[in-house]
């Protein structure tokens, strides 16, 4: 079987690897969907259950789809909203509850219910072009009897979800069809891994995604698991690293097999003045040069003050809008965060942005 150089729906086509910058509710903060397409992102990921809490559904619904909504082209993956049962709910049953039938969020006051059905129901309904099931996320390191009930949870949803999908998309044209992918949960332990990966392959899915946390509570990458789960993928179908942001966990696990990537890495580090730049042109390299090379890009702390007067570009290496042609220099950022000018966070995500689309070209080259 061949793996996959690139992803198809609904009429879009995008090369693999592809990263993902995170869109939750609807929009990349501090660009616009123009910056994105000159930043040469193919797609973004927005969150289902941030959508709803936010009451924006309706509003998606009006304008005919989340990519007239968001003025953006390109592939949009809308995620179930698991992550959150992990980072609200297993973190603080105060937030909602999680039961077999489906989740229930609690804020001020307010319920929040999320069945696996409802799950797809909203999805369908804002056009997205890849629906993720709704599967119940953990911690690498939560107890074993939990893990058991998460991974019993989420292949169960994943059937009621897949039904669903069919039920709705029968009568869907092939362009106009999602694509629908499995979650495979399990944490640290190898043998649910497994059992998750082979129910979830019996039910069938268009790809699969590796679920939950990938680092471990000392916050070292679980560069073993995250392999372990590829081999479990089957080898035709993409397949989905959620939440792998860091740069050279990218390329590792483009090593392994994944060839498609999400993370609030880029976009929150612009934010904070922490701007990537290669240490050298990389065109050319591909996926093995990459690997050989552990230190293959750095990255500038634009505030400090030694950057006051500093006339290079962000990065000599970087075809951006912002480093072409000295367009802006690295004292022009420097002022503008200092003056709190919004346009520094615009100008620092577009930046951090394309480094990202740039190394997603590199390792194309395998």
């Amino acid at each position: 079987m061949n793996k996959p150089s690139f992803l198809e729906v609904k009429n879009k086509k995008i090369s693999l690897p592809a990263f993902f910058p995170d869109a939750t509710f609807g929009f990349v903060r501090g660009v616009s969907s123009d910056d994105l397409a000159k930043c040469k992102i193919d797609g973004v990921v927005v969150n289902i259950y941030h959508l709803l809490h936010a009451g924006f559904i309706g509003k998606i619904k009006k304008k005919k789809g989340i990519s007239n909504y968001m003025q953006f082209h390109g592939i949009i993956i809308s995620d179930s909203g698991g992550f959150q049962v992990m980072s609200l709910i297993h973190d603080n049953p105060y937030n909602g509850r999680i039961y077999d039938d489906g989740v229930t969020f609690l804020y001020n006051n307010k319920k929040i219910n999320l069945t696996p059905e409802k799950c797809i129901q909203l999805q369908l309904s804002i056009k997205s072009g890849i629906v993720m099931c709704l599967d119940d996320c953990t911690y690498p390191d939560t107890s074993l009897r939990e893990q058991e009930v998460s991974v019993r949870r989420t292949v169960e949803w994943a059937k009621r979800c897949k039904k669903e999908f069919l039920k709705l998309t029968k009568n869907m044209k092939a362009n106009e069809k999602p694509l629908l992918f499995g979650i495979i949960q399990g944490g640290n332990n190898l043998e649910l891994r497994k059992k998750c990966a082979d129910e979830l392959k019996k039910i069938g899915f268009d790809g699969y995604a590796f679920g939950g946390w990938p680092v471990s509570q000392e916050r070292n990458f679980l560069h073993d698991l995250l392999k372990y789960v590829a081999e479990l993928m089957p080898e035709d179908k993409p397949r989905y690293a959620m939440g792998v942001g860091r740069p050279e966990d990218i390329v590792a696990c483009v090593g392994f097999g994944y060839n498609m990537f999400d993370c609030v890495i880029p976009t929150r580090e612009a934010r904070n003045n922490r701007l990537y730049g290669f240490k050298n042109n990389i065109f050319g390299f591909g996926l093995k040069k990459l690997q050989n090379n552990k230190r293959f890009y750095e990255y500038i702390r634009v505030r400090n003050l030694k950057y006051k007067t500093d006339k290079k570009p962000i990065s000599k290496n970087c075809d951006c809008f912002v480093c072409s042609n000295s367009n802006f220099t690295r004292a022009d950022i420097y002022k503008m965060f200092k003056e709190r000018n919004k346009e520094a966070i615009r100008l620092a995500t577009i930046h951090n942005l394309r480094f990202y689309t740039m190394l997603m070209e590199r390792l194309r080259n395998q």
